[in-house]
């Protein structure tokens, strides 16, 4: 792998105005785009498109012209990198404060990952809303799945509330991923030790596997109660995963328009006192298809506008509790 050295800009000439405190100089804008060449080349996940990607990072790199606001330019470069890919995790990042190095040469930093303000109490760990609808159908709201050791009490606690319907339908149109408690939730809807996700890691060229975890806390509300998932265009990333996952084992009826598309786990690379890139380095596969939703999404089982989802979903699970009911197979409070 190739090692990157800081580079040092020299600006030649006259002495240039001050910058205000939302500024990066030009040498700054050219540096982030220069270190981010290689790093793409040797890191990115899908190796055809870099080249690509490299032009566009040198194209930008030649049209700049001044000082610009750091913000702007990262979301210019960000705008420029996912035309040229298709991905949606793949981008810039700006950073007021400096940003630290890493610990590790190479290694990963963690730039403006304000978890208390996407995942914390004020946004109650992502649990929006449990609503228990007509005919004993929950209803669960889930905006962002905060990291395990921050809520995964607080989304075990939803799921043992949920339980006790005799249908459940998860509300994911509003979803934008986060950062862990995927495993948790598929451990309380399907069967224990199923396949769930594998994940390549292009620098490393390995892969590792997961499953369905064989315990969760509390009450399930199990693997044969109908499920149904609510899925729209900003459906991202790991509500993407839950949806996908459920979806792969025949384990949910998704319900909605077509998810994002985001299938690539990134890292945040430094490539400048202010920048850093937002680099996927790594696929997700679900064992089962083979495939995953990178640039396509989740697709609906039942597709219909994303105002009409829930209803849409209310009403296939009373339809679906009732036939079972006729048929002698009536559902159960609990599994």
């Amino acid at each position: 792998m190739m090692k990157l050295a800081v580079l040092a800009w020299v600006l030649l000439g006259a002495v240039s105005a001050p910058l205000s405190a939302a500024e990066v100089s030009a040498e700054e804008q050219r540096q982030a785009l220069q270190i981010a060449e290689p790093l793409i080349e040797d890191r990115y996940v899908d190796p055809a498109k870099a080249a690509g990607l490299v032009e566009a990072l040198r194209a930008l790199r030649r049209a700049v012209e001044g000082p610009e606001e750091g913000a702007a330019f990262a979301e210019r470069v960000t705008r420029r990198l996912r035309e040229a890919s298709g991905d949606g995790h793949l981008g810039l990042s700006y950073s007021a404060a400096p940003i630290a190095d890493p610990a590790e040469e190479e290694g990963t930093i963690t730039l403006n990952d304000d978890f208390e303000r996407w995942y914390g109490r004020r946004v109650n760990h992502g649990v929006e809303k449990i609503e228990r609808l007509d005919g004993n159908v929950m209803l669960l709201d889930l905006r962002a799945f905060p990291p395990d050791d921050m809520g995964a009490d607080v989304v075990s606690a939803a799921m043992n509330v949920v339980a006790q319907g005799d249908a459940l339908i998860i509300d994911l149109r509003r979803n934008g991923g986060g950062a862990g408690t995927v495993a948790l939730i598929m451990g309380h809807l399907t069967k224990p030790g199923a396949p769930f996700l594998s994940e390549y890691n292009r620098p490393k060229d390995e892969w590792t596997h997961s499953s369905v975890p064989d315990w969760v806390p509390g009450r399930r509300f199990g693997e044969n109660k109908p499920l149904y998932v609510l899925v729209s265009p900003r459906t991202f990333s790991a509500a993407e995963a839950l949806a996908y996952g459920l979806q792969a084992l025949g384990r949910a009826t998704i319900v909605g328009q077509p998810s994002g598309g985001g299938a690539h786990p990134f890292e945040y690379r430094k490539v400048s006192a202010h920048f850093a890139l937002d680099l996927p380095e790594g696929k997700t596969v679900h064992p089962l298809t083979g495939t995953n939703w990178q640039g396509v999404g989740v697709k609906p089982d039942v597709e219909v506008p994303e105002g009409k989802a829930l209803e849409t979903a209310h009403r296939l699970a009373l339809e679906t509790i009732k036939d079972r009911s006729a048929a002698g197979s009536g559902p159960r409070s609990l599994p």
